[in-house]
C-alpha cells in the first residue's frame, strides 16, 4: 500500500524529520459533532453504529473532513473484539457497556472462545473504506483496548469508579487473573494484526484503567500482557502506540513495553516526559481535555506551552490527555488545530 500523501503522524512516531507537529485527537469523531450525531441517529443504537461499514466510515473521516487533523483513528469501540470470544454486552443509554455474563472465576475464563477475525470482518472493511474514501490523505490508526482495561470491563460487567470486583479478583485469583490477562492479550494481538493487514498505518493500545493500580502491581499483574502484545506486532514494522491514564507512579514500568510512542496524560508535565522518554521513543499529548471549555486565548496559551516545552526536535505527536468529551464546543476544538498547525512550524 502507498504511504499517506502526509505523513507527518507517522514520521513524528519514528523520530524522522518534521516540518511542524502532527495532531490528532483522541474521540476525536464523537457527539460534540452535530453530524456525528446524525449519523448516530441513522443507525439507532451505538452497536449498530460501529458495526455499519458505511456509517463508520462516514463517522470516522469526520475530523479529517471538519477539524483538518494528521490522522484517522477509526470509528470503533474497545469491546469491539469482545463478543468473538463469547462475552455478551450491549451498550445502555447512561449507562455504558453491560455485560449479560461477567467473569466471576476459573471457569468463566476457561469457557472463552478463541478470537475470529472474521467475527469482526466489518472493522477491516472500515479500515480498507476510509483509506479508499480519502484517497490515502493520511495516515489510519487501529486500536484495541489494552489486557487490563478490557478485563475490568469483563469481571466489572460494566464501568466502575473503584474497580473493587477487578482488584479483588486480582488478589484472590492472582494465577486465574494473570492466565485472563494473557488470553486477552492473545485476542488483542490477532485483533490489531488483523487491523494492520487491513491497512492500518499505525495502532494504539489503550489502558484506559491501569492508573488504579499501584507500581508493584502493575509490574507484576499488568506489564507482561501488555509487552506480549507489542513483541508480537513488532514484525509489522508500524507505530505502536501505548496509552496509559494515570502514568505518573509508574512511567519507568511503563516503558518496558517497548512501544514506538507512548500518549500521556495531562498528570506529567511534558518536559519531565520529553526527559523520560525520548528519543528512545516519541510521545503523543498531552493537553487536558477540560481547557477546550476555556476561553480561546486560554486554549492557544495552553498550546503554546506544550509545543514550546518540548521545543524543535521531532518525536511529538499534539493530542489530549484523554477522549474529547460530548458537549464540547466544536469550533474549540477546530481552533485548537489549527493554532498547533500554526505555532509549531519548525525553524528552517
Amino acid at each position: 500500500m502507498q504511504n499517506p500523501k502526509n505523513d507527518l503522524f507517522l514520521r513524528a512516531c519514528r523520530r524522522q524529520k518534521v516540518e511542524r507537529t502532527p495532531i490528532w485527537l483522541m474521540r476525536q469523531a464523537g457527539r460534540y459533532m452535530k453530524e456525528y450525531r446524525q449519523l448516530r441517529e441513522i443507525a439507532g443504537s451505538f452497536k449498530n453504529y460501529y458495526k455499519n461499514v458505511d456509517l463508520a466510515v462516514k463517522a470516522s473521516i469526520l475530523p479529517y473532513t471538519l477539524l483538518g487533523v494528521d490522522a484517522i483513528i477509526i470509528f470503533s469501540d474497545i469491546l469491539t473484539p469482545l463478543e468473538s470470544i463469547g462475552m455478551k454486552f450491549d451498550f445502555k443509554e447512561g449507562e455504558g457497556p453491560v455485560f449479560e455474563n461477567p467473569i466471576k472465576g476459573k471457569e468463566d475464563i476457561q469457557n472463552l472462545k478463541e478470537f475470529n477475525p472474521e467475527d469482526v470482518y466489518f472493522v477491516g472493511e472500515i479500515i480498507k473504506g476510509v483509506n479508499q474514501t480519502i484517497n490515502r490523505e493520511i495516515p489510519v490508526i487501529g486500536f484495541a483496548g489494552a489486557p487490563f482495561t478490557i478485563a475490568a470491563y469483563m469481571i466489572e460487567g460494566r464501568g466502575s469508579k473503584d474497580f473493587k470486583k477487578t482488584k479483588s479478583f486480582m488478589y484472590n485469583n492472582q494465577e486465574d487473573f494473570k492466565i485472563l490477562l494473557d488470553k486477552i492479550a492473545d485476542m488483542t494481538i490477532n485483533y490489531l494484526s488483523f487491523q494492520i493487514e487491513s491497512g492500518a498505518d499505525a495502532v494504539q493500545i489503550f489502558d484506559s484503567w491501569a492508573g488504579h493500580l499501584s507500581p508493584k502491581d502493575y509490574k507484576e499483574f499488568v506489564l507482561p500482557s501488555v509487552k506480549k502484545v507489542i513483541e508480537n506486532l513488532k514484525h509489522y514494522n508500524k507505530p505502536i502506540i501505548h496509552f496509559t491514564k494515570g502514568v505518573c507512579g509508574f512511567m519507568d514500568f511503563i516503558l518496558e513495553s517497548n512501544a514506538d510512542v507512548y500518549s500521556i496524560d495531562w498528570m506529567i508535565d511534558i518536559k519531565k516526559a520529553k526527559d523520560l522518554i525520548y528519543p528512545k521513543a516519541s510521545v503523543q499529548g498531552n493537553l487536558d481535555p477540560m481547557v477546550l471549555y476555556a476561553d480561546t486565548d486560554i486554549i492557544k496559551k495552553e498550546a503554546e506551552y506544550i509545543i514550546k516545552s518540548w521545543g524543535e526536535d521531532t518525536g511529538h505527536i499534539f493530542n489530549l490527555g484523554h477522549g474529547l468529551m460530548p458537549d464540547m464546543d466544536a469550533s474549540k476544538v477546530k481552533f485548537l488545530v489549527d493554532t498547533v498547525k500554526e505555532i509549531s512550524v519548525r525553524r528552517q
